[in-house]
């Protein structure tokens, strides 16, 4: 049998911890840190960490959103010259107890949407955008009740 990729990894790794310990946060590229930590502060997201302009960390529960700005080290160049940009469709999700109150809220404040309320048998869910146009998911659970 040929070794897959996962194989090689778990073969290099000789101890009895596992190779990654946990997930430590989500990175969004950001053009200005500061106002993105006001978007995110409004969302209910707790500064952690700030290094203005290049860096700051916000968090909600368990989950950390590191904001990096031009001159942040999480936001240099790859080596081939790609610059590492807002935007993209991969995005966190946020649980929210009604959707349709949350939307009428960010639309009030001016929000972006990248598209209207999706029904599907999960639940309901909207996308918006944060100011430099990273997607973040307003998601309502379908009742769980049968």
């Amino acid at each position: 049998m040929t070794p897959t990729r996962n194989d090689a990894i778990q073969d290099e790794h000789t101890s009895d911890s596992p190779l990654v310990k946990s997930v430590h946060g989500i990175r969004y590229q950001v053009t200005d840190v500061a106002r993105a930590v006001a978007f995110y502060s409004r969302l209910g997201f707790s500064v952690q960490h700030q290094q203005l302009p290049a860096f700051a960390s916000v968090s909600l529960g368990d989950t950390t959103i590191l904001l990096s700005g031009p001159g942040a080290s999480g936001s240099r160049p790859m080596p081939d010259g790609r610059p590492q940009e807002p935007g993209g469709w991969n995005r966190v999700v946020l649980e929210v107890a009604d959707l349709q109150r949350a939307v009428e809220q960010f639309r009030t404040a001016g929000v972006r949407f990248r598209n209207e309320v999706e029904s599907g048998p999960g639940g309901r869910q909207i996308q918006i955008e944060d100011p430099d146009g990273n997607p973040l998911e307003l998601f309502e659970p379908a009742s769980r009740r049968g």
